[in-house]
């Protein structure tokens, strides 16, 4: 599910096997942020226009969109709840393995909005699918992880290793941190999500070519599809495996950076790792 849509982009052609709109119910894919589209290409975008530099995690892999923010970037849980019981109810006829969250909550108003989110996603993780949710960017404060980040779910936070280490405005600074010393122990692990080049939903075709194919953005919502595009990648090479086999791989397989667990979990995302 990306949040925001799917735009029409070359790299992404013929990747989205569906699309919902909950929030203005029209047919045809759209986005009016720029922020799923981004999304997306960082999971499965060919390449195609930049000859495979910008390509993203898992090429091969399939999307189901659900949109559940408008232009703004605002939604509500009732909308969120409607995409999320879609989900459940596609997820056999689209052979469904990740669900992608690629936006942050903060503490909701409501206790019972929070609960009935939490109740949702657990049912979703229930029913065999590997969610996939993004930390927040709420950090760096203790504690600071997203809403919906807290349960059986896979937790990604921002970091970009050596890169980016002397860019006061890398993600690892704002990335939300778990709360130390918590049965609980968030984040599950860490990806890249500073500057990272994928689709521009502003794309557009003229004399020689395409302009404005690409365009760097940053977050957790960035980090998160990488994780997940690693997992898609996890299936293909063993479809057989459960969404709890696959988090205990990616768990495993993370490379341990020394930093508090509350900021890293296991460490940061490994392909290679992963994939062996």
């Amino acid at each position: 599910m990306t949040p925001e849509g799917i735009g029409r982009h070359p790299d992404l052609e013929g990747r989205a096997l569906c699309f919902r709109d909950f929030v203005e119910y029209r047919r045809a894919v759209y986005d009016d942020n720029g922020h799923g589209t981004h999304v997306c290409g960082i999971l499965c975008g060919s390449g195609r226009l930049s000859a495979g530099r910008y390509r993203g995690l898992a090429p091969g892999a399939g999307l189901v969109v659900g949109k559940v923010l408008d232009e703004s970037g605002d939604g509500s849980t009732e909308i969120m709840l409607e995409a999320m019981d879609w989900i459940l109810r596609a997820r056999e006829s689209y052979r469904i393995r990740i669900l992608n969250i690629s936006v942050g909550i903060g503490t909701l108003g409501e206790v019972r909005k929070q609960d009935a989110l939490h109740r949702k996603i657990e049912e979703i993780w229930d029913s065999g699918i590997l969610v996939v949710c993004a930390a927040g960017n709420k950090g760096p404060g203790d504690g600071t992880i997203s809403s919906i980040g807290g349960s059986k779910v896979v937790t990604v936070g921002c970091h970009d290793g050596s890169y980016a280490r002397d860019n006061p405005g890398r993600c690892e600074v704002y990335s939300g941190r778990g709360v130390p010393g918590s049965l609980v122990r968030k984040p599950d692990l860490v990806a890249p999500g500073t500057d990272i080049i994928s689709c521009n939903v502003h794309c557009r075709s003229g004399k020689g070519g395409f302009w404005n194919a690409y365009v760097p953005k940053s977050g957790t919502s960035m980090a998160t599809p990488v994780v997940s595009g690693a997992a898609a990648l996890a299936f293909q090479e063993e479809p057989g495996m459960t969404n709890e086999e696959c988090k205990q791989r990616l768990q495993y397989s993370a490379v341990d950076m020394g930093l508090p667990w509350n900021q890293q979990g296991w460490g940061m995302v490994n392909v290679g790792r992963l994939l062996s």
